[in-house]
């Protein structure tokens, strides 16, 4: 067990030109994390993970990486850090071996064998130059350069926006592999829901500049339900039901979105109404866009 997370966040905010983009988020990244970032366009999610990065200084709070604050991560730290960006920044002169071999040079521990099998696993032709390749390979391409050193913090900015479904799952399956040791930590952001669903077991979500909800993706399932609410009788026409995030009533029965809810209130709640009440539990997705609506 570490003594201290990775990654800790504390009371972060920041603001381009006065306009506030991020306020008061904190958080923090164990050893073995794998965090799933979701979010509304402009929610904040790159600029979050700029901040983690060192990329932009925070305009308040602080963000540290292995306990050094990130604006200033010493060369040893950033050796222990993998990113994939939004837009690659690769060089299109380059083919993709000549491209993985500047990268490799930068670190003493590059694993040449790990990368040479994925290159064939994704079907990566080393020979092409960058120019030359389509966007989805110049994603996998990125990624590979990113996993080729074994980061112990690996951090990816929409990753698997441009991979087919086949390229995605070898994806999520190395992610996985990668996390797999408990030593390693992931944090991605992505809008296939689905696809965090699978991978994360911590989720964080962002609206309104701000950490909406944070934790793992168990008690998020437990917290965000839908209730399915059948009477013998009418149900009054001012049927409310306490942290309803969206009601529909129809006659005896009635269906509600709940957040934040509790096992022990379900009982209560039954014999308040005099009805059946059976809870449903929701995907990520339908969390999402009812958190959203």
């Amino acid at each position: 067990m570490h003594a201290s997370p990775y990654i800790a966040a504390r009371g972060l905010g920041k603001s381009f030109n006065g306009k506030p983009v991020l306020a008061d988020v904190s958080f923090t990244v164990e050893p073995g994390d794998v965090v799933g970032v979701l979010g509304k366009n402009g929610a904040g999610k790159t600029t979050l993970l700029e901040l983690v990065l060192g990329f932009t200084p925070a305009t308040a709070g602080s963000v540290q990486l292995f306990g050094y604050e990130s604006y200033r991560l010493p060369g040893a730290a950033k050796a222990r850090v993998g990113f994939v960006p939004q837009q690659d920044e690769l060089v299109n002169q380059l083919t993709a071996a000549d491209q993985i071999g500047v990268i490799a040079s930068f670190y003493p521990n590059w694993d040449d064998e790990l990368v040479g099998r994925l290159s064939a696993e994704w079907e990566v032709d080393l020979n092409q130059r960058v120019k030359n390749m389509s966007v989805g390979q110049r994603q996998k391409l990125s990624i590979l350069l990113a996993l080729g050193h074994r980061p112990d913090v690996l951090i990816l900015d929409e990753p698997v926006a441009s991979l087919d479904p086949v390229a995605r799952r070898q994806f999520l399956e190395q992610i996985i592999e990668v996390a797999a040791d408990g030593n390693r930590s992931v944090v991605f952001s992505s809008h296939i829901v689905s696809d965090v669903e699978r991978l994360a077991n911590k989720i964080w979500i962002l609206k309104d500049r701000r950490m909406y909800w944070q934790g793992d993706f168990d008690s998020l399932k437990d917290s965000v339900v839908r209730l399915h609410v059948r009477a013998t009788s009418p149900l009054p026409a001012s049927l409310e039901i306490p942290n309803a995030l969206r009601l529909q009533r129809n006659g005896t029965t009635a269906a509600a979105i709940v957040q934040g809810w509790r096992a022990d209130a379900h009982e209560a709640l039954a014999e308040q109404l005099g009805a059946e009440i059976e809870m449903e539990q929701l995907t990520l997705e339908e969390i999402f866009l009812e958190l959203h609506r």
